[in-house]
């Protein structure tokens, strides 16, 4: 049998992993080894040279686009159909196999599939019917739980509440919401993959029909598998099994999704004679790039270690860029976009990653201006962000009580008792009197529910009270009102997942963009002006995936993708690594394998780029280059502009001595931040409003402010 169209486009790394002994397997695959390659030409080496059936085999991964792809070479490489291979994601090869089995699973054989937002209106409707208050018990926070408990396989019977009333009343919902899916046959994503595994582990018959017919199974990315992931795989293979894994535990940045990255060390732990491989050899990036991020992830302890290498060409050094600011720093990266083009590269070799997707605004501001077609790959322009549009209208509310588009996005948001009969009840009276929502609300009638009626007048007294309190004040401390005083923040920074914590940065950017927002109407009102900008520019549509534009993208959103010129923008301490990872080790390695990650979508050329002072999430702030900048070989970099001492342009005026000190900013002062809380003062520069002060906070660790800016009430 000639295999040579399965081995020759292998190298000796991947040959060997291909050609494995029948036995369980681990492949390091670093970033651009040809990792889906080993996997595809593994498959049809079982085939073709251990004469496996097609039915005996399961390969399972993340994405339906990675599963075509292997689908696709798998075709090529034999010259048969894929489709009798189990080849798919983790939820689509469990909800096939519940669909065989739908009566030992104990489901209703047409079972529905619900998606995460119709999850979480299901569970809105559980808190409602269960007379539970909607803003104590957050649907999202309730989603969270139950999701959280499944993908670590714990039904409610298991949960203990530890005397804790709250964790009770989770557990008892959750125990409610089992129920009611039961009824109405549906099953959620987290479910799929629990019954999967329970079906198997519940009925050994079966299971032991699995382990006969399906002998070979393989998975791929597996340092991204949770615990219910791995736990499926692991009944599926035995004990005595040869299950073939594939991952990279330096490129694990998932955790927040509830990925276990130590599942690699677990693997090797619970197959003690697993063969280990790894693919070093990468075929994506210059010898340059990838001394550099080896340099970084070296950094972190407890891998199972590798290095990569090429054979590729050495490249240019790594270009170190630091800006005077935010605005300065997407200045230069549109300059090096435009000489990029100039020598005959295109827009779509560009990608833009940063940590925080609160970074995408300035960018966004600077190309619409600058006239770069972009797109913000795998999510939304600021301004069209939901939370973002919340906000908005809110302040648009405040402009015009008019704005009935405005009125019924917030009137319950956060949820305040206003249900879908009582919007209707008010749309009734208004076009009844042909007036507005708002005018509707505050007639009176006998239309609404007491509770319905109270939260109505409640919400438009806030309106007013805000609207008079803050009329006077300048546009940024106006926008900064109304998100504390909506209660949007607290309602967004609730949610037990990065998804959250991204809603309240993006709110508190919103901030600064008003800051920093120079109406070009001076006859409009600042607030009228703003909103009418923010409308402009989520009416400026991004450019359509098959155009010529430049990628935005978060890190996490770039894995797997790669591009010749990166520019790796905001490494500052605080913003990367994320300031909630400073005091814990394992955090700041997730971080750190962030970045590696970020520097390895880079094929021919790569810039990092920090700002000196930066305008972020409503705060002014000087920074300190990130750690990851020190920990990069300084022989591999090259710095664009060298450091300069001023940390703003000359332009904005120097300390003036005669100028004195604010009250309360000295050295060992205790001093209080509305954002950050209180701490003590560590070192002072210059003099005057003008100064900068190093605070070491209680709670959010050691920031530089700008005085004049950070509000910072004496304590001592």
């Amino acid at each position: 049998m000639d295999v040579s169209p399965i081995l020759d486009p292998l190298n000796d790394a991947q040959r060997a992993a291909v050609t494995a002994p029948l036995a369980p397997v681990l492949v390091l695959a670093g970033a651009g080894s040809g990792k889906t390659r080993v996997l595809t030409h593994r498959i049809a080496w079982l085939i073709q040279a251990e004469r496996a059936s097609p039915h005996s085999i399961l390969a399972v991964t993340f994405t339906n686009k990675a599963a075509g792809e292997m689908r696709a070479r798998i075709e090529r490489l034999l010259g048969v159909p894929a489709a009798s291979l189990w080849i798919g994601t983790f939820h689509g090869l469990a909800h096939r196999l519940l669909r065989l089995h739908w009566r030992e699973a104990r489901l209703a054989q047409s079972f529905q599939i619900m998606d995460s937002e119709d999850q979480q209106r299901f569970i809105k409707k559980l808190v409602r019917t269960s007379e539970l208050d909607e803003t104590r018990w957050v649907p999202r926070e309730v989603q969270w739980f139950i999701n959280t408990n499944k993908d670590a396989a714990r039904r409610p019977q298991q949960l203990k509440d530890g005397n804790d009333p709250a964790r009770r009343q989770l557990i008892a919902l959750y125990r409610s919401y089992e129920e009611a899916c039961a009824r109405a046959g549906l099953v959620d994503f987290a479910e799929l993959l629990l019954r999967a595994f329970e079906l198997w582990r519940d009925n050994p018959e079966l299971l032991a029909h699995y382990r006969r017919r399906l002998r070979h199974v393989l998975a791929d990315e597996f340092q991204d598998t949770n615990a219910i992931q791995y736990a499926w795989l692991k009944l599926l293979a035995g004990a005595d099994g040869a299950p073939f894994v594939v991952g990279d535990d330096d490129q694990a940045i998932y955790a927040f999704r509830g990925a276990c990255a130590e599942n690699l060390q677990q693997f090797r732990r619970d197959y003690g004679q697993a063969l280990l491989f790894r693919l070093e050899q990468n075929y994506r990036s210059t010898a340059t790039i990838l001394e550099a991020a080896n340099g970084l992830i070296a950094h972190n302890a407890g891998r199972l270690g590798k290095r990569l290498w090429t054979q590729g060409a050495r490249g240019a050094p790594l270009r170190l860029y630091a800006a005077y600011n935010e605005r300065d720093e997407a200045e230069f990266v549109t300059h090096r976009i435009r000489e990029h083009l100039a020598h005959g590269g295109l827009r779509r070799e560009v990608a833009i990653l940063y940590r925080s997707n609160a970074q995408s605004r300035v960018f966004e501001e600077t190309f619409l201006s600058a006239r770069v077609p972009y797109r913000v790959y795998g999510g939304l322009r600021f301004f069209e962000r939901a939370e973002i549009k919340d906000a908005l209208a809110y302040l648009r509310l405040i402009a015009n009580r008019r704005d009935d588009a405005a009125f019924e996005r917030v009137v319950n948001l956060p949820p305040r008792g206003v249900g879908a009969k009582s919007l209707e009840a008010l749309r009734e009276r208004a076009r009844s009197a042909g007036g507005t929502l708002w005018e509707a609300a505050a007639a009176p009638g006998d239309d609404l529910a007491p509770k319905a009626a109270a939260a109505i007048g409640g919400f438009m007294a806030l309106i007013e009270r805000v609207a008079q309190a803050t009329g006077a004040l300048p546009l940024h401390e106006q926008v900064d009102a109304v998100l504390k005083s909506s209660g949007l923040i607290e309602h967004f920074r609730r949610e037990k997942v990065e998804r959250g914590e991204a809603r309240v940065e993006n709110l508190e950017e919103l901030v600064s963009a008003a800051r920093g927002f120079a109406p070009e109407d001076a006859e409009l009102p600042p607030l009228e002006a703003f909103l009418a900008h923010a409308a402009l520019e989520a009416g400026e549509g991004q450019a359509d995936a098959w155009e010529d534009c430049v990628q935005m993208m978060t890190l996490h959103s770039a894995k797997g993708l790669e591009f010749p010129l990166v520019f790796l923008c905001g490494l500052e301490e605080g913003l990367f690594p994320h300031q909630r990872s400073s005091g814990d080790l394992e955090s700041l390695e997730e971080e750190r394998r962030l970045c590696y990650v970020g520097m390895t979508r880079a094929m021919r050329d790569l810039y990092l780029t920090y700002a000196e002072q930066r305008r972020l999430h409503g705060v002014d702030s000087y920074g300190q280059a990130s750690r990851f900048l020190k920990e990069i070989p300084p022989e591999l970099v090259e710095e664009v502009r060298p450091r300069v001492q001023v940390s703003r342009p000359l332009a904005a005026g120097r300390f003036r001595a005669e100028e004195p000190a604010p009250p309360g900013v000295r050295l060992g002062a205790r001093v209080r931040h509305g954002k950050f809380g209180e701490g003590v003062i560590l070192n002072v520069e210059g003099n005057g409003a003008q100064a900068r002060v190093q605070v070491s906070f209680e709670r959010q660790g050691t920031k530089w402010l700008m005085v004049q800016y950070a509000n910072l009430e004496p304590l001592t």
